[in-house]
């Protein structure tokens, strides 16, 4: 009795591990089933463990045909619609190969007549070939002739055309008679002629690109801050559509100019007189200011003579003085906002056309000199505006400057100028921005100081008090229940600071903007800029107050209590910040706005026991 209880405990457990082992082979990626299989084997029941295993796959088996009967009609529909796509693909074919057998019968009759044509081709070649033979010497004639005109009204480009057609395919035909040979002797001297020339109208065109080149860029800029307006209207709506062209269809509008035989588009002195029109939709783009083809037909006339190489050193070496003197700031520069303005555009200028000259010719200038140039330029540059900036003390014209700089810097960046250390230049500005901006708030601090009467500002009604606390953030149940009249503790200076601490980070964040910035950075410096205005500012004001000799003890405790309230609305400054930069006061890297504790260090708290001793 005891045995079979035994055995069938046995038989119980060996059913569990059986089960165990099944649940963990199904569970168990098959890479790592061999010590699971191996556990079967140890035991000396892996037959009844087969026959567990079967029944399993049985059950797997069974659930695997109710699902693909669960499907088998969703099958049916699919090849039901396949059936219906074959036969409209059969039509589709039977189609095609219609309209191909047409098309074989209709083309017959053309190859007959293009045939036909090559017949008469043939025989009206063979009829020029024989007028060509009898009139042999007119055609030379005629292009001598219309070889002096073109060179009598200055279309030197047409010319040495004329000039190249002339010696390489009429003189040769009629090498042998005298005229023709006087005409050869006097090729080499009409080529030095155009070559002159050619040079004049070269001269002539990088001397009115010399001038100009602040128009350029102040329609490159126009340009580009045209764009900037469009993006940010893209930003808030889906574009519709742009009339403005890209810099690659700009380039083309110059590919014709090599063809061009007009005498004025000969004559141009390289830039086009087009007006400033405000009333324009669209600003021109900056390359439509210019006529390039001086350039063009000297370049090509000069590789033609085989003097390219003389051409490309001699106005690379024109541009890097020209370079060398558009760099140079005006002594006075810093002075207007139009004197940095007027700086850019001459910058930009200058490089729009050299970028110009380099996507629309073959080499008269590389990438390594565009680059050589622009290092000198950037470097030159930053070194100007560090000079000259440091001249301002209106914060107003350094925040001009500052967007001014980053138009310059897109403008430039849209050509493939790398511009990062302008915006790293920019950062140094904002520190010296900062500092103007401390200065005029310690301007107005003091005005609001001097006018203060150092007593709690009196209330009559209640619209009184919603506008004060309206515009400083106090909240006293007690003071609320109290009847009209009633007084609040602090004076007049305080929302009044209040407001000006807020215009303050205004005015901070104002720098920030089109900077590529991240919030954090932001909120960083905005932070740190407000401590500087509370620590330092605020509380020079402050102490400068609680100096005077006509201070009495009733308004020093009166700036205290005020100081007190100062300190307190922080935490209202901070969640200011917050809101205007979306950076959570609880980021790992936030500043904290410690500002008004120290007043307690450096302001009225310092000097209060003094002054009380002595009363």
């Amino acid at each position: 009795m005891e045995r079979g209880k035994m055995a069938e405990a046995e038989s119980l457990e060996t059913a569990a591990e059986h089960e165990r082992i099944l649940r963990e082979i199904e569970s168990t990626d098959t890479a790592c089933i061999g010590p699971t299989l191996r556990s079967v084997y140890d035991g000396e029941e892996h037959g009844r463990f087969m026959e567990k295993l079967e029944t399993r796959i049985r059950n797997h088996d069974r659930e695997i045909e109710k699902m693909c009967n669960f499907h088998y009609q969703g099958f049916v529909d699919s090849i039901t619609e396949l059936l219906k796509v074959r036969g409209e693909a059969q039509k589709l074919k039977n189609q095609v190969t219609d309209t191909n057998r047409k098309l074989q019968h209709e083309g017959k009759e053309l190859v007959i007549a293009m045939e036909e044509l090559k017949q008469c081709r043939l025989q009206q070649r063979n009829i020029s070939a024989t007028v060509d033979k009898l009139m042999l010497c007119l055609p030379v004639l005629e292009m001598y002739s219309k070889l002096r005109d073109q060179m009598k009204t200055k279309r030197h480009y047409p010319a040495l055309k004329t000039l190249e057609h002339l010696e390489h395919t009429y003189l040769p035909q009629v090498s042998h008679y005298r005229f023709c040979k006087v005409m050869v002797d006097n090729i080499p001297k009409l080529r030095e002629e155009i070559k002159d020339v050619s040079m004049s109208d070269l001269k002539d065109f990088l001397e009115s690109i010399r001038k100009h080149s602040d128009k350029i860029g102040e329609t490159a800029m126009k340009q580009a801050q045209q764009q900037r307006n469009l993006d940010n209207i893209v930003l808030q709506q889906p574009r519709i559509g742009s009339k403005r062209k890209s810099k690659k269809d700009v380039y083309t509008i110059f590919d014709t100019e090599l063809e061009s035989t007009s005498p004025k588009s000969e004559q141009d002195s390289g830039i086009l007189d087009v007006e400033d029109e405000e009333d324009d939709e669209e600003v021109p783009g900056a390359q439509d200011l210019v006529d390039f083809s001086p350039v063009y037909r000297c370049l090509h006339i000069y590789s033609v003579l085989g003097a390219r190489e003389t051409f490309e050193n001699y106005y690379r070496k024109q541009r890097r003085k020209q370079a060398r003197l558009v760099l140079q700031p005006p002594s006075n520069m810093h002075e207007t906002l139009d004197g940095y303005r007027k700086y850019f555009n001459q910058i930009v200028g200058f490089f729009v056309v050299e970028d110009h000259i380099l996507h629309t010719t073959q080499g008269l200038v590389n990438r390594a000199y565009i680059d050589e140039l622009w290092e000198m330029a950037l470097s030159k540059t930053i070194a100007a505006l560090r000079t000259h900036s440091s001249y301002c003390s209106d914060p107003n014209l350094v925040l001009d400057l500052k967007n001014l700089i980053v138009l310059f810097a897109d403008t430039l960046q849209v050509y493939g100028f790398p511009v990062n250390q302008l915006f790293d230049m920019l950062l140094e500005i904002r520190d010296q921005y900062s500092e103007t901006l401390l200065k005029k708030w310690a301007g107005i601090f003091r005005n609001i100081l001097d006018s203060d009467n150092y007593s709690p500002i009196p209330v009559t009604s209640e619209e009184m008090y919603k506008k004060v606390v309206g515009q400083f953030p106090f909240q006293d149940t007690e003071l609320e229940k109290q009847p009209f009249p009633k007084k609040f503790p602090f004076s007049e200076f305080v929302p009044k600071v209040y407001n000006q601490i807020k215009e303050f980070i205004y005015a901070c964040l104002k720098f920030s903007e089109d900077l590529h910035l991240s919030s954090t950075e932001v909120d960083d410096m905005i932070r740190k800029s407000t401590n500087l205005l509370l620590t330092r500012t605020l509380s020079n004001s402050l102490q400068n107050v609680i100096k005077r000799k006509n201070i009495g003890l009733t308004e020093l405790v009166q700036i205290i209590i005020n100081t007190t309230h100062l300190e307190k609305s922080c935490k209202y400054l901070e969640e200011f910040i917050t809101n205007i930069t979306n950076v959570l006061p609880e980021t790992v890297h936030t500043t904290k706005l410690y500002g008004t504790t120290t007043f307690k260090v450096r302001g009225p708290y310092a000097l209060f026991l003094p002054r009380c001793i002595l009363v």
